[in-house]
């Protein structure tokens, strides 16, 4: 059993709001494992993004993916949540998703039922299953799992094309199946968020905290009081690493040089050490001084 799995399992039994930041890459991951939070969330849409340099379009395959959760599980402590968009296919997909996630290390793992290919839940087009084909997408991919600690997050994106009263049956129905958290993706008001909350009171609760996005931004503390289990901020990271580097491009375009810029820089010394260079600065001298100590 992932051990992780068991202190997120655990934790989500508490009563105050879970915060996980999206990561999407291997510093963004280090970044978010240094700070103490509860949980990170692997973003679908910056992991594609900083991975393939593509749109969240359906366009990455389990096997792109399930190497990025392997590799965030390995580089860091925290518990993870990872976007499995629609489990990449039909029921025999979603298990074997489940079962590759959870070998990875992944502590809970989101499934969407959009129609595949899938698209990132806040632009147009979206379209999704019917609620029985993702109720029995659900129940395969919770008989598939080894542990009953790794958790199963059931996400409709039926909100944007079949309406708010849609997406909270299916929510409900979902919760039936058994899926261990729930997520109405895309909710349009802060009063649909309360909605939600109220409509599926038994049922631990995901939003979505985006920035700019159609989902009206609140507070953790907000979201808490409306009923919610975990907020995630999927983009946060991804859209500021990216401001933050076009700025400093830019700069370095129209002055060649980077002096004068006014961007937040880490220093070479908190970089190495987010990265772990004193660990392998210490094995190697350990390793050397032994080499010379020998016969």
């Amino acid at each position: 059993m992932n051990p992780k799995s068991r202190t997120l399992s655990d934790r989500l039994r508490q009563d105050a709001i879970i915060v996980a930041p999206g990561v999407f890459d291997m510093i963004s991951s280090r970044l978010a494992d240094s700070m103490g939070f509860d949980a990170i969330y692997m973003s679908g849409y910056g992991t594609v993004a900083s991975y393939l340099g593509l749109p969240d379009a359906g366009l990455a395959t389990y096997t792109d993916m399930v190497s990025r959760v392997a590799q965030i599980c390995a580089g860091t402590g925290t518990p993870l949540v990872a976007d499995a968009d629609t489990g990449y296919g039909g029921v025999l997909n979603v298990r074997h998703t489940v079962q590759g996630y959870e070998a990875a290390g992944a502590s809970a793992i989101q499934l969407e039922d959009q129609v595949s290919p899938k698209k990132c839940g806040h632009v147009e087009g979206g379209k999704v299953i019917s609620a029985a084909e993702m109720v029995g997408k659900l129940r395969v991919a919770l008989e598939s799992r080894r542990s009953k600690d790794t958790l199963i997050i059931a996400r409709t994106d039926a909100r944007s094309s079949l309406g708010l009263d849609e997406a909270l049956r299916r929510g409900e129905a979902y919760a039936r199946a058994g899926a261990d958290m729930v997520f109405i993706e895309s909710p349009q008001s802060e009063d649909e968020l309360r909605r939600i909350g109220e409509a599926l009171k038994g049922a631990k609760l995901v939003a979505n905290v985006g920035q700019g996005t159609r989902t009206p931004e609140l507070s953790s503390a907000e979201l808490q009081s409306l009923g919610y289990s975990l907020a995630i901020y999927p983009s946060l990271a991804h859209k500021s690493a990216a401001a933050a580097v076009k700025l400093s491009y830019h700069y370095l375009r129209e002055h060649g040089t980077a002096i004068g810029l006014d961007v937040p820089l880490l220093s070479a010394s908190d970089m190495h050490q987010l990265m772990g260079f004193p660990e392998i600065l210490q094995f190697e001298k350990r390793h050397e001084e032994e080499t010379a100590s020998s016969p």
